[in-house]
This record gives C-alpha cells, sequence and structure tokens, in this order.
C-alpha cells in the first residue's frame, strides 16, 4: 500500500481508494452479477451504513470502470421532478465533458429543452453548464430526453439513484409511474435504488399498488463482521508503526452496533490521537468520542434550537434510554415526565420527517449516535 500521500488511512468524507475499503467483497460481486446480468438493484439499510461507499467501490471494480458509464445521482436534498431533472441532466453533462468530444455533442443534441445551459469557455474551449432549476420547464419531457441519450450512449450507463425514496415526497403527481414508465423501456441502461428509510423504499418495490413492483432485485447492507473491521483497522494502524488493541475495535463496535461511517469516524480519530510507535488502548475511547462530538457542538445546539419544545422532551427522552420501543406507554411517558400519548405520537412524526429520528425494527432512537451522546451529557 502507498501512504506517502495519506495522513490518515481511515477515510470518512470522500470517495474510499479500493486499497482502503474494508471488505464488502460478497456485496461487490453480487452487485456486478445485477449489473452483468441486465436487472435493476434495490440497496437498503439504515442511514450511514456505507450504501455511498459501496456503491462508488463497484464503479472502481475494472468489470464496471471498463465497460460502462457510471453516474451517481444524490436524491437527498431534492424536493421536485424539476430538481431532480436538473441534477441528473447536470451529473451526466459534467461526468461526459471530459469525454471524448462527440459525447458531450451527442448530449447537447439530444437534450434540447436544456440546449440554452450549455456554453462554451471563450478561453479552453470547454463545454460548461450553465443553467438554473428554474430553467427546466418540463421535467417529463426533459427526463425523456436524459434517458434517451443514456439509450444511445457509447457505452452501457448505470445510474445510481442515492435516497431514491426522497421521489415520493416530490410536490408533483405520478412522478413514481412517470420513472417506471422510462425505466422499464431501457435496455442499455441500469439502475440502482439505494435507499435509507427502509420502510418506505421497500413499500415502493414490494407493494402490489406501486409502480416500481418487483421491478429490482433487493440487496439489503447489513453491518461488517466485527472481526473483518477488526483487521482491516489493526492492518491499516500497523502500516503507520502504530498498534490498535482489538478490544478497541470491539467496544467501539458494539457502542455504534456496526453502523460503517461512526466506526470509520472513531478509528480516523483514534488513529489522529495515536502517535507512531504507541498502542491505541481503550482508555483513549473516550477522549476520541468526545473530540469528535466537541467539533459538532454547535450543529447539535443549531438542531434543538429549530424544535419545539415537546419535541426537546421525547428527543431527550430516547436519548436518555438508547432505543425505545413503546414510545406512547404510560410507564414511558411518566418515567420522562412527558405529555400525553397524543402528544408524544405528534413529536415522534415531526421528528421522524426531520430525519432526527429512526425506527428500526419498531425501537426508535436517535439516528445521530454522537448526537444521541451530546444530549445525555447536556439534558
Amino acid at each position: 500500500m502507498n501512504n506517502n500521500n495519506i495522513n490518515n488511512p481511515f477515510i470518512v468524507s470522500k470517495r474510499i481508494p479500493k486499497e482502503l475499503f474494508c471488505d464488502r467483497e460478497e456485496e461487490t460481486s453480487f452487485l456486478i452479477k445485477q449489473i452483468e446480468n441486465g436487472r435493476n438493484v434495490v440497496l437498503m439499510s439504515p442511514r450511514r451504513m456505507g450504501k455511498t461507499g459501496l456503491i462508488h467501490h463497484l464503479f472502481q471494480q475494472k468489470e464496471i470502470c471498463n465497460s460502462y458509464h457510471t453516474f451517481f445521482i444524490d436524491l437527498y436534498a431534492t424536493t421536485s421532478l424539476q430538481e431532480m431533472c436538473y441534477v441528473l441532466g447536470k451529473t451526466v453533462f459534467e461526468q461526459l465533458k471530459s469525454k471524448k468530444t462527440q459525447h458531450w455533442e451527442a448530449i447537447f443534441q439530444t437534450l434540447k429543452s436544456l440546449r440554452a445551459g450549455f456554453k462554451i469557455d471563450a478561453i479552453t474551449g470547454e463545454p460548461k453548464f450553465e443553467l438554473g432549476i428554474g430553467a427546466v420547464e418540463d421535467p417529463t419531457a426533459t427526463l425523456e430526453e436524459i434517458f434517451t441519450y443514456l439509450e444511445t450512449a457509447p457505452k452501457p450507463c448505470i445510474v445510481a439513484f442515492d435516497e431514491f425514496q426522497q421521489i415520493a415526497e416530490f410536490q408533483e403527481k405520478r412522478v413514481e409511474a412517470t420513472l417506471r414508465g422510462l425505466i422499464q423501456n431501457c435496455r442499455q441502461t441500469s439502475f440502482i435504488f439505494s435507499g435509507s428509510k427502509q420502510h418506505t423504499i421497500s413499500q415502493m418495490f414490494h407493494s402490489k399498488a406501486k409502480p416500481f413492483y418487483q421491478s429490482a432485485q433487493l440487496m439489503e447492507l447489513k453491518p461488517l463482521e466485527m472481526t473483518i473491521y477488526a483487521d482491516f483497522a489493526q492492518r491499516l494502524f500497523s502500516v503507520y508503526d502504530k498498534k490498535l488493541g482489538n478490544n478497541v475495535v470491539e467496544k467501539v463496535y458494539n457502542d455504534y452496533s456496526g453502523t460503517t461511517w461512526y466506526l470509520q469516524m472513531m478509528m480516523n480519530e483514534l488513529f489522529a490521537i495515536t502517535g507512531k510507535g504507541e498502542t491505541c488502548s481503550e482508555e483513549r475511547i473516550e477522549t476520541a468520542k468526545n473530540n469528535i462530538i466537541n467539533v459538532q457542538e454547535s450543529s447539535y445546539q443549531t438542531q434543538l434550537s429549530m424544535l419545539s419544545s415537546r419535541q426537546k422532551c421525547v428527543l431527550q427522552a430516547i436519548a436518555r434510554e438508547g432505543t425505545v420501543k413503546s414510545v406512547t406507554s404510560a410507564a414511558f411517558i411518566k418515567r420522562h415526565a412527558l405529555e400525553s400519548a397524543s402528544s408524544v405520537q405528534s413529536a415522534i412524526k415531526g421528528l421522524m420527517g426531520k430525519d432526527i429520528l429512526t425506527d428500526a425494527e419498531g425501537y426508535y432512537r436517535v439516528g445521530d449516535y454522537f448526537f444521541s451522546h451530546w444530549i445525555r451529557e447536556e439534558y
């Protein structure tokens, strides 16, 4: 491994090089098989389990990068079909503009509704995409043009829609039916539908009443095995002449239920506070956690300031208990001096809508483990 330009091998905010990516060999092979056999895939798991990292890892595999054009479309912040068209069109253009000239010329010819947004830099001669979201006047027509281009591209395409369940919240009607109609006509474009709101995305693909019913293979991303991640983490520490106790990995793994992003974030900080030749012991876990939380404290304060008093009380109660199944039970309400069951239910709905709480197999918890710890310490 060439680590000359990498100060910390536990990467948390960038695309991860293949040599620093932990395992997921079976999952990657499964995805390659589905793509090569023309099947679409639903990739489902709680947030921060590593779906995005896995998709980018897939795109780095030689079977994929040599044979396909790949596009990653993040729908998390989109609220309409118009925004989705803009993000998709811009991503396709930006991804291909560095390729051969005929690629972006073909885009220019196909995306007639966006033609006004294509400019040529007078100095470099490179194409630029200068179009605002509001310029997408007919999203359905633009979407059809984008799909037409994907189907006529020089190589087969893979489009990964991250947080795909977001389309269920779009303001336009019949979005799912419109997309399903376009996707089912694709012959050389494959799709990965990634989602973290498991109930919503599962319903989209498993309910007979939904347009996407049984249109893709389901893959549920589970936590990495503890022993696999421990071997991975200890190997990276040793490459930099540092040691990591096995009990450290096990405790961190259990504290965060094996959720990939939190493992990486904690290992990133533990690596940062361990010098060369030193051994990272269990005593450093609390220091690492506090360091991470201190950086985020102002963000946590802002999140709390945007909640109603009722929502804050329910959030604090759940954070104190870690996970709660019966949030409207008399015992839970009495234990935390909450109001009525109906007021708790209303607060829960608001917190779920803001993505602050998560519901896993009927158990509610604060979605961000660090936020939950901060709340317990502060309140």
